[in-house]
This record gives structure tokens, sequence and C-alpha cells, in this order.
């Protein structure tokens, strides 16, 4: 299986979606924020964040932008360095590395394209809210998931062995 094509699916999904959920959606500010309630805790709702994870820097004064976009290419290229020597019966791992691929590529167009990364998936219980999130940022945490449940797997192997 060519695993670069997974992320480059991704990738596309990820743009795809956010395309549509701008045209959808009004952008949320303060005093003003419209919503699609889904399910009682999951609603989507329009949001740029310009910048890292749970919006660290995003109050940096603009600089951070290409900083993001530096570091989100140099990481890109890594991985897909690393994807492309993973042996094949590293399936796990080799759609670990792909699903991040194609996350940390669909935040990175944003960035690029838009300056500020387009998140729209909001989970909430009553007045707790995890952070906006998207396509992208989805597939990264479950590329990272898999990565670890690979390592434990790896040990857990290495155990059996000694």
């Amino acid at each position: 299986m060519n695993y670069l094509v997974v992320s480059v699916s991704l990738c596309i999904l990820d743009q795809v979606t956010k395309r549509y959920m701008s045209s959808l959606l009004d952008l949320c500010v303060p005093g003003r924020c419209e919503s699609i309630h889904v399910l009682p805790v999951f609603k989507l709702t329009l949001h740029h964040n310009t910048g890292a994870a749970f919006s660290f820097l995003s109050d940096a004064g603009g600089w951070q932008r290409w900083f993001l976009v530096a570091v989100s290419t140099v990481v890109t290229v890594a991985v897909v360095a690393w994807l492309l020597q993973v042996h094949r019966e590293q399936r796990l791992l080799a759609v670990a590395l792909a699903l991040i691929v194609g996350g940390a590529a669909g935040n990175l167009v944003d960035r690029v394209l838009l300056g500020y990364v387009v998140d729209f998936v909001v989970l909430y219980y009553d007045a707790w809210y995890f952070p906006a999130f998207n396509v992208a940022d989805a597939a990264i945490s479950v590329g990272a998931g898999l990565m670890i449940l690979d390592m434990l797997k790896g040990r857990r192997m290495e155990a059996v062995d000694d």
C-alpha cells in the first residue's frame, strides 16, 4: 500500500471540510458565535487559529505565521522521509506516519494560504470546552496515538524475545 496516497487523500479531505465549513458558518467572534449543534456535546463552530496547537502563540503579533510554516515544513518533510524508510511489515507505524503527514500538510496549506488554521469541531460538556479542532488535527492525534501503540507493541515483542 502506498501510504503517501493516504496522506494526500487526508490532506484533500481536510481542505474540503474546512472550505465547506467556512462557506456554511460565519466566523465565531466575541458576542456572536454561529454554531450547528450536532449532539449535546458536539457542535460545529468556525474558528481561525493563528497560533499552534491549543492557540499557543496566537497573540504573538504575526511573526508566528512564518515560524510555524517553517517548523511544519521541516517536520512534514522529516516524517515523509521516515515513512519512506518504514519496512513493509511495520504497517501500524506506516499508518501512524501517514496520518501525521496528511494532517500536518492540511494545516500547513492553511498557514501558507490563509495565515491561520481553520478549526470547526467543538467538543464540550456544560461549561467545559475542548479547544476547537479540524480533520487534520484529529488525524495527527490518532497518528500519534498509533505511534505510541506501535512503540508499546514493539516493547512487548522485545520482552517476549528476552
